[in-house]
Parts: C-alpha cells; structure tokens; sequence
C-alpha cells in the first residue's frame, strides 16, 4: 500500500493559462498538505517540463490558446510511449470529458471547482500512479535479479563441468528414453558409444563382451530411476583386453517431481584394478 504522507509527497504540475486559476489549485493542495507542487501559464513548456521531472501528477486544463489541453496530451504521449499517463484534466465543458478520456487522460474535474471533489480526485489518481511506479520498480528489480540468477547458475554449471572434467574421464546426461543428451569427455572413444544410444544396451552394439552381471545391476538401477555410486563394469575388447569403468549417476526431476533422465560420471580404472590385483613384488633384503 501506499502511505498518505507518500501521496502528500508527490510531484504534481499544475497547466493553465489563467494565473488566477493557478493559484486557487496551488491554495487547494497546500492546505491539503501537498508538498511537491510546481505550475506553468505556458502550454508549449509543459513537455519539456515533463521530461525533465517525470510528474506523478498533470492537472491540465483543456482550454488554452495557441495549444490546448489534447495537443499537450498528444506531446505527453511521446513521452510516455509504453507507461502510465497521469494527467488529470480540467475542464468546463461536458463534452470534452469522454474526448479526454479517449486522448489519455485517466479522470477529470469539472469545472467551477468542488473542493472535496478535487482532494478526492487528486488523492485516488496519485496513488494508483504511486502503485504503477511501484509496480514497475519491482519487476525490474525482479528481472535483474533473474538475470543476476541466471548467471550465477551458468557459471555454476561451468564450474560444475570442469570440476566434473578434472575428476572424471566423463560427464553424461540422458533423458527419460534413455538417449544420451549430452556427453563430456572421450567416452564415445573410450566406449564406442554413439551420441544417441543407451548405456545399457552398449554391449549389444558393439564387439566386445560387457559382463552381465554388471550390467544387470547398471540397468536396474537406471529402470528403478535409483542413484548409484561407484559401480564397475568390466568388458573384454575384441583383442582379449580386459577394462574396467567406474559409473556413478543419479536420477533427474524436474520442478514437479516428473523424471527427466539421468546423470552421471565415470572414469577408466583399469590400471588402479591392475595395479591393485597385480601389485609390484617387494625386493627382499
């Protein structure tokens, strides 16, 4: 909400030709405790007026020489292309009040002056101007924040890729089918996996011999959409070689809960297995 000393604090510009007119809103304002008030006798200074100080209030009569209220509404609008116009014009004649409304102009006073019609009027139009500021302050503030977000997650992600890349052999994503999405790393070389197959069905695609043990265990856990840490399958290449690969992955959600494939790291551990089965003999004293 807005507070009424908010709305006491408001700019507001004041727009006829007639000094003595001025001054009679002037009075009206102040003694209602208004604070922020300036006026012009010159339509032509209004728009320039306007740029510079952005009112959150235009009382404008309509009938002036040279430029009447709808031209000053017409110059306004340039102004203020895509945002809210609060001009609140004056005027003594019936059928200009639907015609302002049609040029931009969000309420008008008749004329001759009703002061509490004028104090009500004022009152209602700043503050749902003040509420449109305010509105508009806090989307943009909201869009920045999104896009501060937005780029702490990427830089995030970037971070989270290369510190997968140091510590793994490979990075991989898959969707809900089972595609891969995306790949980090030489797994397609070190598996001869293509970029769309599916990890449990490698051994089906290619000419060498995945344990199936293993595997077992590796596509139930993908089919019961479990995580798994550390798991090892083993093949023997079409040379007669042997490899080991440690997998690990996990599930993905999306923000209803709706599974949306999975993810996960490996690394060729081959070496750490042979060394491990076959370790060096000691040398006797």
């Amino acid at each position: 909400m807005i507070s009424d000393q908010t709305i006491l604090n408001a700019s507001i510009l004041i727009v006829d030709d007639q000094s003595s007119n001025v001054l009679l809103l002037e009075e009206m304002l102040r003694d209602a405790g208004y604070t922020s008030i300036v006026s012009t006798t010159d339509p032509y200074a209004v728009a320039d007026l306007y740029r510079s100080n952005h009112y959150d209030l235009v009382l404008l009569d309509l009938q002036m020489p040279g430029m009447d209220g709808f031209q000053v509404m017409e110059e306004l609008k340039k102004i203020e292309t895509a945002a809210y116009l609060p001009v609140l014009v004056i005027t003594a004649q019936p059928d200009h009040k639907l015609r302002a409304l049609a040029a931009g102009a969000k309420d008008f006073i008749s004329k001759p002056l009703d002061l509490i019609e004028v104090q009500t009027r004022i009152h209602n139009m700043l503050e749902v101007r003040l509420l449109y500021k305010k509105l508009k302050a806090y989307n943009q503030t909201l869009e920045q924040m999104v896009q501060e977000r937005t780029a702490e997650l990427r830089k995030s992600e970037a971070r989270f890729r290369r510190l997968t890349e140091l510590s793994s052999d490979w990075y991989w994503e898959q969707d809900e089918q089972g595609n891969f999405t995306k790949v980090y790393g030489p797994v397609q070389d070190m598996l001869g996996i293509p970029f769309d197959s599916v990890l449990c069905d490698v051994r089906d695609a290619h000419p060498v011999r995945w344990d199936e043990t293993e595997q077992a265990v590796l596509t139930a856990n993908i089919a019961a959409r479990r995580p798994f840490l550390d798991l090892v399958c083993s093949r023997v290449n079409a040379d007669g070689g042997h490899q080991f690969f440690q997998v690990s992955g996990e599930p993905m959600f999306d923000g209803i809960g709706r599974f949306t494939g999975f993810r996960g790291v490996g690394r060729d551990v081959t070496n750490l297995i042979h060394d491990i089965t076959h370790p060096l003999p000691t040398s006797s004293r």
